[in-house]
């Protein structure tokens, strides 16, 4: 019963309300990328709470250091802050009895992570990959080729069977996509 919390950029009091009733206790807080909707209020949360921030990549360094003024695009209230750690391709992260594997996976921001644990087949991708989408690309420091490369070239070798939680909307599974999904399939991909 202890846990993170990934990518908490707002509705602080639900996110505190659904930890409590769960009963876990939390020993950190995780973080795949920069932008105000996935971190905005993190920083706001780890002094609350006295939780190490543990990502994303120092690369999103730029998006960090300009939420308080990208919050209000979300409307909300945002917050810099400096990560306890800054992730890089092949680090873990650890919590309770859990160790998860970080990929940097960078094209829809720089310094975007990937958090995988192995043993299950299970990721957390943040805006990298969606069920029947790719993250965005036209925000500043993005790179549509870097986010292809990432997912062909770092997710698809982790297997067909792994299950992901992406950023936004439903669960799917590499293997779903790798069928499916009209941008990275791997029909789409023969295609070019």
């Amino acid at each position: 019963m202890r846990g993170v919390l990934v990518d908490p950029g707002g509705d602080l009091d639900k996110l505190k309300d659904a930890v409590q009733r769960a009963g876990v206790t939390l020993e950190k807080i995780l973080l795949t990328h920069g932008h105000a909707d996935h971190c905005g209020q993190a920083g706001m949360l780890a002094k609350e709470l006295g939780l190490p921030i543990e990502g994303p990549h120092e690369d999103d360094r730029f998006w960090i250091s300009r939420l308080e003024d990208d919050g209000p695009r979300f409307q909300m209230t945002c917050e810099i802050f400096e990560p306890d750690r800054w992730l890089n391709d092949g680090d873990t992260v650890s919590f309770g009895e859990v160790t998860m594997e970080v990929l940097h996976c960078p094209g829809h921001t720089p310094g975007h992570v990937v958090f995988f644990h192995r043993p299950t087949g299970f990721a957390f991708v943040g805006d990298v990959l969606f069920q029947g989408s790719i993250g965005r690309t036209d925000f500043p420091m993005g790179n549509h080729q870097d986010l292809l490369d990432a997912i062909t070239q770092k997710l698809w070798p982790l297997g067909d069977n792994v299950t992901f939680v992406p950023g936004h909307g439903p669960t799917s599974t590499f293997g779903q996509e790798r069928k499916t999904n009209p941008y990275v399939s791997d029909a789409a991909m023969a295609r070019g």
